[in-house]
């Protein structure tokens, strides 16, 4: 594949066979951020792990504490009740059996969907449409929940999901170049910490491999392990 001559510029700022600290990196990762918009800082982060196995799955969630710098627009199935809650915590939507309806029309306009346990039932018709888009809400990922207004509230501030894929690779985000560097490092330094806490129980040994960072479009910037 052509590498184009932005890139190539912007590699010349980072030693590929260098591993760095976690401010050098983040020192690096902006300046190496040349788009012309506001390009979203990645982290990956290879594990030692047998993604076969069901004990060496790694799903969790965590609240960067500077958000992500995206919109999230998250929406709220539960009883009638509960909707005005919803919806004052920050869901762009809330409704019960006709959301449901509206979903199974072929509507996922939306980055979230949160559930109370009340509505799992109502949702399993819909699970093939919000499946393979990692939409069907789940105690794992915290989106079945009976504390609507902490919930939503919490993912509209940037509260983020993350889990291996198939390759036992994690791909996530810790921020928007906008950010201050002080503020990415902090981002980086807090996702750092919620993989290596969600380390699963049946990995012994060695459990991260190895992890960079890069901005949308930007070189990989090796970082201590």
């Amino acid at each position: 594949m052509k590498t184009s001559k932005r890139l190539r510029s912007a590699y010349e700022n980072v030693d590929t066979m260098k591993i760095y600290d976690l401010s050098e990196a983040v020192k690096i990762l902006k300046s190496t951020a040349t788009v012309k918009f506001d390009a979203t800082a990645e982290l990956h982060i290879k594990l030692d792990i047998d993604p076969r196995q069901a004990d060496q799955q790694v799903r969790t969630t965590t609240s960067l504490p500077n958000g992500t710098g995206k919109t999230v627009r998250v929406v709220v199935v539960t009883s009638d009740n509960k909707w005005a809650e919803a919806k004052k915590a920050g869901a762009v939507e809330a409704g019960s059996v006709e959301l449901i309806e509206k979903i199974a029309g072929g509507w996922t306009d939306f980055d979230v969907l949160v559930a109370t346990p009340d509505m799992m039932r109502n949702l399993a018709k819909v699970a093939r449409t919000l499946g393979p888009k990692g939409l069907m809400p789940s105690p794992k990922a915290g989106t079945v929940t009976t504390d609507i207004t902490k919930t939503v509230g919490e993912l509209v501030a940037g509260r983020l999901e993350f889990r291996n894929d198939k390759a036992g690779v994690i791909h996530t985000i810790f921020g928007k170049m906008s950010f201050s560097e002080d503020k990415l490092l902090e981002n980086l330094e807090a996702m750092v910490k919620a993989v290596k806490d969600a380390k699963p129980s049946g990995v012994k040994g060695t459990y991260i491999k190895s992890m960079s960072i890069n901005s949308t479009m930007g070189p990989g910037i090796k970082i201590v392990v």
